[in-house]
């Protein structure tokens, strides 16, 4: 049941974003990359507000203190903010964006763990650099390091996480022209 749900708004969405790709994208993107640019735009613009407001209004821009260890506010808000933000973009992923893998959805979700992790370890040293060696704003670092991170996940998604066969590919190849 709660699968239906989620296809259903899966298909939803994608319905929606496809009133904007026909138009206006479809010339120079394709489909797929076009709905992953759209929900993965939609999930940063969510971790960045996300971030924001913990970093500001729940830390207070003060170290956290867990069990004697002691965590800077940046890098506290972006570990409270990222499992909300992981289970966003999974549904996102599977539902709205790369739906035409044939992998099975336990395999999805652990190789989607595994290629997130490549994402915490790119968000954990960029910001560190940005934020203590570089001096810039923890927000704008924040945004400096989701663009990078963008790219990498992308990349890992497409061809590991949701990767598709080769007659599946070109089904949804030929579905976008």
């Amino acid at each position: 049941m709660i699968r239906e749900l989620l296809e259903k708004s899966g298909e939803w969405i994608s319905e929606r974003l496809t009133f904007f790709y026909q138009p206006l994208f479809n010339r120079f993107l394709s489909k797929e990359t076009f709905l992953y640019a759209s929900t993965g735009g939609a999930n940063t613009v969510f971790d960045i507000f996300l971030y924001f407001i913990f970093y500001n209004f729940i830390f207070h821009k003060e170290l956290f203190t867990f069990f004697n260890i002691h965590i800077s506010p940046h890098i506290a808000a972006f570990l409270f903010v990222f499992p909300i933000t992981f289970i966003t973009g999974f549904y996102l992923a599977k539902y709205v964006t790369f739906t035409a893998s044939s992998l099975k959805g336990r395999k999805q979700l652990f190789r989607y763990a595994v290629s997130v992790g490549g994402s915490i370890i790119l968000n954990y040293l960029l910001l560190k650099l940005l934020v203590e060696n570089f001096k810039i704003y923890p927000t704008p670092s924040k945004m400096i390091t989701t663009v990078i991170v963008v790219i990498y996940s992308f990349l890992i998604q497409k061809f590991f996480t949701f990767k598709t066969g080769k007659k599946q590919l070109s089904k949804a190849t030929i579905a976008d022209d």
